[in-house]
């Protein structure tokens, strides 16, 4: 059983911590959206709020009153089995609701979702809880990383904070770790949470392989620029060469060449590429590349999961060379929850690890991050094996 206030703390806490990611924003930046994959925070901040009202208020309180029935169309995000919603790419058209008005929806919900869990001791209804709150923190990671990308495009690069550290250094020396062939389990193995696609706990035979104990810096990525990287096809798979032709990708997402210097777009403003800083903003397209320049190639998210021990992780996600699937015994919930990550298993690759966006309790050996290859406005970057 977990404990009713523990676990109402650490809801509440979530939830202030979303609010805080939003108070260097103007209200002009709430509602933006330059690209599909990027979300305007407003819709975050209501998105997350729809989800503790949809699946537990509605369903557990007597006689509940929604704050709006619009709101489950507008702040719907893939749930068919709810009902209508908004299409993604007009989530940037939503100028109402108003910022106001969504951060008393939020209000509204958090306060009826602390007086039902100050009674409430049920098991089930718990660990729905726990689901919201871990939904709700990875809605912090896109809110964060949709912030820059919105303040990013704006073509006077404003400063979002001076405090978030998005660069940081690995100070050791660069290793490569052996690890001997065998048989390795696989998957989530404790009483912690996890989400249902780290389940089905299971064997893989791995052979001999050693792996980088270090990420791949950004100066090691200068040298596969100035190396010509970006020119010469047969580093690429036949679509990710495809890619940078036809969007005239030259460096990662946010560099800029100024006279002669590399620099990048960070939460900080525009500032001078920090070469010891790991990689970051890259495709699995430019991560299989470099590996090909390399000589080298990507792991497995068998591989990293069996070596992770040995390494420190969690300032980028690692692009990995397996495909989004279902593990052995794999099973959907049932209702919208098997919504979640069941449907998404297709033409997507697995990243690990967690970056310097990801939420505290938030990430762990297990998780599997998953993205599709072209995508690169997440904290991504690259880990190689030999």
């Amino acid at each position: 059983m977990i404990l009713t206030d523990s676990l109402l703390d650490f809801f509440l806490k979530t939830r202030k911590y979303t609010e805080q990611l939003c108070a260097p924003l103007e209200i002009e930046d709430y509602v933006v959206q330059p690209v599909v994959d990027v979300s305007p925070p407003k819709w975050h901040l209501g998105h997350t709020t729809w989800f503790f009202e949809e699946f537990i208020l509605k369903a557990h309180v007597k006689d509940y009153q929604i704050f709006d029935e619009d709101f489950s169309f507008v702040f719907n995000s893939y749930y068919e089995t709810v009902g209508k919603r908004v299409v993604r790419s007009d989530r940037g058209n939503l100028s109402r609701p108003s910022v106001q008005k969504v951060y008393d929806y939020r209000h509204y919900v958090t306060s009826a979702m602390k007086e039902l869990f100050s009674k409430n001791q049920n098991q089930g209804l718990l660990d729905l809880l726990e689901i919201g709150i871990h939904h709700e923190k990875q809605h912090q990671e896109l809110l964060l990383t949709d912030i820059k990308y919105i303040l990013g495009n704006n073509p006077l690069l404003p400063e979002y904070s001076n405090d978030f550290i998005e660069h940081p250094i690995e100070e050791h020396q660069q290793e490569w770790v052996s690890v001997e062939e065998g048989i390795y389990e696989i998957g989530h193995n404790s009483e912690d949470f996890c989400y249902d696609n780290e389940l089905g706990r299971h064997k893989v035979y791995l052979h001999s392989y050693e792996i980088s104990n270090k990420l791949i810096t950004n100066q090691e990525y200068i040298e596969f620029i100035s190396a010509g990287g970006y020119q010469k096809f047969d580093l690429w798979h036949a679509e990710g060469w495809d890619w940078v032709l036809t969007n005239k990708i030259e460096a990662p997402l946010y560099w800029y060449s100024i006279d002669g210097e590399w620099h990048y777009y960070s939460l900080k403003g525009l500032q001078k590429v920090d070469v010891d800083a790991p990689i970051t903003h890259i495709s699995y397209f430019e991560a299989f590349a470099f590996a090909q320049w390399k000589g080298c190639r990507l792991p497995t998210e068998f591989e990293w999961e069996a070596a992770e021990q040995y390494f420190p992780w969690g300032k980028r996600w690692e692009w990995t060379e397996s495909a989004y699937l279902p593990y052995h015994n794999y099973k959907k919930a049932d209702g919208a929850l098997g919504e979640y990550n069941g449907k998404f298993m297709v033409n997507q690759k697995v990243l690990r690890g967690g970056s310097v966006a990801t939420p505290i309790k938030h990430t762990r050996p297990t998780y599997r991050n998953f993205f599709q290859t072209n995508l690169r406005w997440q904290f991504t970057g690259l880990r190689l094996v030999k």
